[in-house]
C-alpha cells in the first residue's frame, strides 16, 4: 500500500497524507449518500395539505365593513404627489430662490445650501475674515472642503454684491 501510494503521489503531485485525507472524504462521503439513499428516503412522511380558505372567509365576515374602510383608507397614499415632492426640478427651484451674499451670510446661511456642512461654512466666514471678504466666486476653490465638483454644485446658489 506504502509503494501505490508514493507511486501515486508522483503521478498526481500530492503528498501521502493529502492522498490519505481525499481517500477518507470520499469514503465518508460515500457512506453518508448510501445512508441517505437507503435508509432516511424510505422514512420519509408524507404530509398533509390544508386549506385554509374557510377559515379565512369566516374570520373576514366577522370584521365589520365600516372598519375594513378605514384600514383601507389608511393605507391610501397619493403617490403622484410624493413623486413630485422628490422630484429634483422641485428641489433646484426652491433653492434658486435663496440665493446668498457670500461676504455677509452667516454660518446658517451658508449651512442651507446643499452640499456645505458646519465644517466648510466655517471655512469659508474664516477664509472670508482672513483675506478682507471674497471678491470672485472663484475664490472658493482656495477653501478647504470645496474642489471643483462641488464648486460647481453651489455657484448657483451664491452670489457677491459689488
Amino acid at each position: 500500500m506504502k509503494k501505490g501510494l508514493t507511486k501515486l503521489s508522483e503521478k498526481i503531485g500530492f503528498t501521502e497524507t493529502e492522498i490519505k485525507v481525499i481517500i477518507f472524504l470520499l469514503v465518508i462521503f460515500s457512506i453518508g449518500f448510501g445512508y441517505k439513499y437507503f435508509f432516511i428516503d424510505k422514512n420519509k412522511a408524507d404530509y398533509k395539505r390544508f386549506d385554509y380558505s374557510k377559515q379565512d372567509s369566516l374570520f373576514y365576515a366577522a370584521i365589520k365593513k365600516d372598519s375594513l374602510d378605514k384600514i383601507n383608507k389608511s393605507k391610501l397614499v397619493d403617490y403622484n404627489q410624493e413623486v413630485l415632492d422628490f422630484n429634483k426640478l422641485n428641489v433646484d427651484k426652491q433653492h434658486k430662490i435663496k440665493k446668498i451674499e457670500l461676504n455677509s451670510a452667516n454660518s446658517k446661511a451658508l449651512k442651507s445650501i446643499p452640499g456645505i456642512g458646519r465644517i466648510i461654512a466655517g471655512n469659508i466666514i474664516k477664509y472670508r475674515t482672513d483675506n478682507n471678504g471674497i471678491k470672485k466666486i472663484k475664490e472658493l476653490l482656495n477653501i478647504k472642503g470645496i474642489g471643483q465638483i462641488k464648486f460647481t454644485k453651489i455657484k448657483k446658489y451664491l452670489y457677491i454684491e459689488k
